[in-house]
């Protein structure tokens, strides 16, 4: 056992080091700290420490089982931090007690460990970092993980992003997609070898789902995309940021909340009444301004108006300002809002059934269901209104939209020129002069 005398003008205090070499423990030093963990083949476990820290001595037996759990499996050293200057500053030690993981392949790359401090925990993180070693070695990499291991690291959100709408983060694609971006975006800093994380995965998933078209939720795995961990100073997982419509790096609030999908729905929503615009009523030209308004909505409303013909501009401005004020009113509400003018997408009009009953006609369609409901009534703020909160609680008859009006499960849409604001009058038709015609008994009109 090692020794620190301190010295007093007045006592004299020993401190004793928390492990023995009958612990399996090995004790690291800035002098053989090189030796012993970087120039090694095998993984390493090191936890630095300071000896008057309770954390640390509350992980003794628990660092000891592990010790003995992974013995002639993966090597467990500590590293007093209040002796040792050089290793603890290189890796920026903090904060005690810290253990970071060694792997086999790359050893400049060394893991955080920040999952439970108990021996199944770490030996757990260890067991993935064998797994990472082995899935390297069996691919033919010599060093660094192999391109499936990597990829899970990397990427592993991507299931997240198929089953609940959870979009993949990474440092290429951050600032892109969340900072410059127009909506709220709900973040998740995580490891993938983190327990905590593992257990909010499925939470996670479903406050994205039913959040679906009013706030985003990412992911970003820390432990592979370091920039923006270090930039947002991720120090534990998960941790978990909103960030509002345009922010900036110092613009976001961290969640300090419950982990189950309701107390995530719950913040989400507040979050967004405070920040979110309503929605645009677009004018369904394409496919794609279509499909990006409708996509992953609760609703959307497809509004037909009356050719320009039979409602100039200003009656046309009218009835979209009354779906604007619908947007504002429902915005809270995961619905898109698209106005077309009549005649113009012939086919999804066939796909609703609309006939020759007149304009303005509104339909209510479930993109997930492909299933609509069509407002009978007053084609005004309250008649809408009223209409809207019917479907939403489901208290009016619904039809399936038919496959033979489908394309790819959608609509189908044809490109068409958007409106340009102004008046129409039907082309004038030239005058034909019959003074100078000859007409006979036969000819007469």
């Amino acid at each position: 056992m090692r020794w620190h005398w301190i010295f007093s003008p007045f006592l004299i205090i020993s401190v004793s080091a928390f492990y023995t070499p009958s612990d399996g423990i090995v004790e690291l030093t800035d002098a053989n700290f090189d030796s012993k963990v970087m120039k090694s083949d095998g993984i390493w476990v090191v936890e630095f420490y300071a000896p008057y820290c309770g954390h640390c001595k509350s992980l003794v037996p628990e660092y000891k089982k592990a010790a003995k759990l992974l013995k002639g499996i993966a090597s467990v050293g500590s590293i007093d931090g209040t002796t040792q200057q050089t290793i603890p500053s290189k890796y920026a030690i903090k904060g005690y007690p810290t253990i970071k993981i060694f792997g086999a392949t790359d050893k400049n790359k060394a893991i955080d460990y920040n999952g439970p401090r108990t021996a199944k925990g770490i030996a757990d993180a260890v067991q993935k970092s064998i797994k990472e070693t082995l899935d390297a070695r069996l691919s033919g990499k010599t060093g660094g993980k192999s391109e499936k291991s990597s990829k899970k690291s990397k990427n592993s959100g991507e299931n997240k992003g198929k089953e609940g709408g959870v979009v993949v983060l990474t440092d290429s694609n951050f600032e892109k997609l969340v900072l410059n971006s127009k909506e709220a975006w709900m973040v998740e800093f995580y490891a993938p070898w983190c327990g905590h994380c593992q257990k909010l995965e499925p939470e996670w998933k479903k406050a994205a789902k039913e959040m679906a078209g009013r706030v985003k939720f990412g992911a970003l795995d820390a432990t592979a995309h370091e920039t923006i961990a270090r930039k947002f100073q991720i120090q534990g997982f998960p941790t978990i940021k909103f960030f509002p419509p345009g922010s900036t790096s110092s613009d976001f609030e961290d969640y300090q909340g419950g982990r189950t999908s309701s107390d995530l729905i719950r913040y989400s929503e507040s979050k967004y009444e405070d920040v979110a615009s309503p929605p645009e009523v677009i004018e369904g030209i394409s496919k794609k301004s279509i499909d990006e308004t409708c996509r992953n909505r609760q609703l959307c409303i497809f509004t037909f108006l009356p050719s320009i013909f039979d409602c100039q501009s200003e009656c046309r401005r009218a009835k979209i300002q009354i779906l604007s004020d619908l947007a504002a009113i429902f915005k809270k509400r995961a619905f898109g809002w698209v106005w077309i003018e009549a005649g113009a997408q012939m086919e999804v009009e066939k796909a609703f059934e609309i006939g020759d009953s007149g304009y303005p006609v509104l339909v209510a369609m479930s993109p997930s269901k492909m299933k609509y409901a069509t407002q009978i009534g007053q084609f005004s703020t309250s008649g809408i209104k009223e209409f809207l909160n019917s479907v939403n609680y489901g208290k009016l008859r619904v039809q399936s939209v038919q496959p033979a009006h489908l394309s790819n499960n959608f609509l189908k849409i044809v490109d068409t020129e958007p409106w340009d604001g102004k008046d129409k009058e039907l082309p004038k038709m030239d005058e034909i002069d019959l003074s100078d015609v000859d007409l006979d008994e036969k000819d007469e009109l």
